[in-house]
């Protein structure tokens, strides 16, 4: 009888999960789901694949089997309709979590921009800095949002606000959301379905990259659709350098403390093994780091940093881990004089807050982006 079932419907079948198209056939392969399921799933109308099951029930992960091309026509799809885009950004890693070139895909259609994960900001910053620095950054990489607002998909933070805003100016267009992996974006739609219908947990949601595997359509009244696409993986993430169990450490799950380090010129920080922090030039001077509150973070002398980094990677600075070194990529510098007081961001891992006049460097996995803004707090 399940054979049955499976030729006559397995064409229309898909994960409630991720929209991955179920199949039956190779356990490698996206959708997959077993046959003693499948009925179970099709009676209960909760039907997940594999993957998706593991990932609610046990917190496994498995790897994601798109490739670019899917994600490029995914966005060509969205430039091609009359919508309104809602780009779900992370507070605390807004240069790896801007979609490249999206100004470039999205056309004419307007563009909400929401800054996910306010929750965890220190209570002394001021949201409107935040966002006009989110605006400011946004422009430069040629985006024009009509809105910016913060939020925190997790908490509920707002969530409203942000439901008020899309029906105010989708003016009968479909919606959809899109993001790169890991910013909260499918939690984002699982708080925006409880509050409207009450269902809860419908998508599957996690801390690791790239959970929604195609296009996941939530009706709306007047016959139109939310639309929660497929997360876009951004190279350029602190994430795709860190084992799975260290995720947590640039997706801050409580409200960030500031640690004060009083500096002389000439000491280093390490950020665990994932950045470094040098004061180079400057009076000593009072500096602030807002990290996750259990990262790592190992005060040395500037002359023997190289040495230090190079014997104690993998062992005392973690992460990452020795299993992980081969894959590791060395530290890019960056180097910086201030003016004012100001941020050194390591765009995934929080950020520095430094006095006016001192020279000082930042250092980061190639590629992603260490940077020096006008201090929010």
């Amino acid at each position: 009888m399940t054979d049955s079932i499976e030729e006559q419907t397995q064409e229309e079948l898909f994960c409630i999960g991720c929209g991955a198209k179920i199949q039956t056939t190779d356990k490698n392969q996206l959708g997959y789901t077993p046959s003693s399921v499948l009925k179970k799933g099709l009676e209960t109308g909760q039907l997940y694949c594999q993957r998706c099951f593991k990932l609610r029930h046990y917190n496994e992960i498995s790897d994601i089997q798109l490739s670019d091309d899917d994600f490029l026509a995914l966005l060509n799809q969205i430039g091609d309709s009359d919508a309104l885009i809602v780009n779900v950004v992370d507070i605390f890693d807004f240069n790896g979590s801007i979609i490249p070139g999206l100004h470039r895909f999205v056309g004419d259609n307007p563009v909400i921009l929401v800054g996910n994960k306010v929750d965890i900001l220190p209570t002394a910053l001021n949201p409107n800095k935040m966002i006009n620095w989110i605006q400011k950054e946004a422009k430069e990489q040629g985006l024009h949002p009509i809105e910016t607002m913060l939020i925190s998909a997790k908490k509920g933070n707002s969530v409203d606000e942000l439901l008020a805003l899309i029906d105010r100016e989708r003016k009968g267009r479909d919606v959809y959301v899109v993001g790169v992996t890991n910013v909260g974006k499918s939690t984002l739609i699982n708080r925006i379905i409880k509050q409207t219908n009450g269902m809860q947990d419908v998508i599957t949601t996690s801390q690791f990259p790239g959970t929604t595997l195609d296009r996941i359509e939530i009706p709306l009244d007047d016959g139109h659709a939310l639309i929660d696409t497929p997360g876009i993986i951004h190279a350029q993430q602190m994430a795709h350098y860190l084992h799975d169990k260290d995720l947590r450490l640039i997706a801050p799950q409580k409200q960030v403390k500031p640690k004060v380090y009083q500096l002389n010129a000439g000491q280093t920080l390490f950020l665990a093994g994932l950045a470094r922090f040098d004061f180079i030039q400057g009076d000593r001077a009072g500096f602030v780091g807002y990290f996750d509150n259990e990262l790592y973070i190992h005060r040395t002398k500037l002359e023997n940093a190289d040495d230090f980094y190079g014997k104690h990677l993998g062992d005392l600075l973690q992460p990452p881990h020795p299993e992980d070194l081969a894959d590791f990529p060395e530290l890019h510098r960056y180097e910086f004089s201030t003016k004012q007081k100001s941020d050194l961001v390591f765009a995934g891992l929080g950020w520095i807050t430094l006095p006016a006049d001192v020279v000082v460097a930042g250092y980061a996995p190639k590629g992603v982006s260490v940077m020096i803004r006008k201090a929010l707090i």
